[in-house]
């Protein structure tokens, strides 16, 4: 009996039917769970959408621990580890929040709106049911050492950055992390404007930045998408 349930709640591989209608009402059930919080106030429809949605995720969070053994293959030990697991965390992440109870006390009641935002983490529970998400995983495990030379390059170009124009412009930047906040924003190309430069060389100083940093961020993306793409044609 766990064993077919076990079948029916992991996501579906294509031969399952009763799998795919599960996938498919856990991601309805999602997306109607996260529709209250586009709204500030509140309603006796969105506290019942509350009720249910929190329900099926109850349900569906004690199903995958009863059948944790055959998600780990660790026998008894799984049971204690999978709570642990980082799917886990999210499905109870989901779930807590709704189950809180607000009305003890004033300071209680100061949360809500923590707990509330909380409740956005049921978007995370997707990645259970996306084939995508596992072809993702997989790029980004087998690039993950061309990845760390390239966030390694990143962390000390904005430490270099940051380094420069907070020597040569000790006068915009009241502190250090203003500077690395600087250093990050043009790394980005995003430029807020809240934070910049007045001096000549200083603006000298962000164009080389806004440059280089260009490059950076095109080196991840370029072998993201080149490892998505080779996953795709060997899934194919």
């Amino acid at each position: 009996m766990r064993k077919k349930l076990f079948l029916i709640i992991e996501p579906e591989d294509g031969n399952n039917k009763l799998s795919a209608v599960y996938d498919f009402i856990m991601m309805a059930t999602i997306v109607v769970s996260v529709i209250p919080l586009a709204f500030k106030q509140t309603n006796v429809v969105f506290q019942w959408i509350d009720y249910i949605t929190v329900g099926i995720f109850v349900l569906d969070y004690i199903l995958r621990i009863i059948t944790a053994d055959y998600k780990l293959n660790k026998s008894v030990l799984s049971f204690f580890v999978y709570p642990f697991t980082p799917m886990a965390i999210i499905d109870l992440i989901a779930i807590l929040p709704s189950l809180t109870v607000l009305g003890s006390g004033l300071r209680l009641l100061k949360l809500f709106r923590l707990f509330r935002t909380l409740k956005v983490f049921r978007m995370f529970k997707f990645l259970r049911y996306s084939k995508s998400f596992d072809i993702i995983i997989s790029t980004f495990k087998k690039q993950k050492k061309v990845l760390s030379a390239v966030a390694t390059l990143a962390v000390a170009y904005i430490l270099i950055s940051a380094l420069v124009i907070y020597n040569v412009e000790p006068d915009s930047f009241a502190t250090f992390f203003d500077a690395i906040y600087w250093a990050t924003i043009s790394l980005t190309t995003v430029g807020y404007g809240d934070i910049y430069p007045v001096t000549p060389i200083g603006r000298v100083v962000t164009m080389v930045s806004s440059v280089f940093g260009i490059a950076v961020i095109a080196l991840p993306s370029g072998v993201i998408t080149a490892g998505y793409l080779a996953e795709i044609n060997e899934d194919e």
